[in-house]
């Protein structure tokens, strides 16, 4: 089973943008789907995007469409969610989050809290208005 530790919050203004990063230890990350999800205060994890095993396949939540993108190195155990044009209310905890998954199934793209059961600790970000 995979650790996972993110990095790359801090504060930003509006319209800023910051590169988060997630490193997994391991040597099976290539069977890994990978997830980012964030969470604000008094509210529920929510999904932010995700990541088949192969990097071939990825899916976005409509309020980052178009602004955040996220991306995988397979060969560095590592996955990144860049984040562009951020507004205040992208404000709250990212979390990376990993689970494993056969080969015939390489392409899936898991989007609820539910589907992973690993997770990392978190990185603030905080975008001021």
């Amino acid at each position: 089973q995979v650790q996972l530790a993110e990095s790359g919050g801090g504060l930003v203004q509006t319209g800023g943008s910051l590169r988060l990063s997630c490193a997994a230890s391991g040597r099976t990350f290539s069977a890994y789907a990978m997830g980012w999800f964030r969470q604000a205060p008094g509210k529920e994890r929510d999904f932010v995007a995700a990541i088949s095993r192969n990097g071939g396949d990825t899916n976005y939540a409509d309020s980052v469409k178009g602004r955040f993108t996220i991306s995988r190195d397979n060969a560095k155990n590592m996955v990144y969610l860049e984040t562009n044009s951020l507004k205040p209310e992208d404000t709250a905890v990212y979390y990376c989050a990993a689970r494993e998954f056969p080969a015939y199934r390489r392409n899936y793209v898991a989007t609820l809290v539910d589907e992973y059961p690993t997770w990392g600790q978190g990185t603030q970000v905080t975008v001021s208005a």
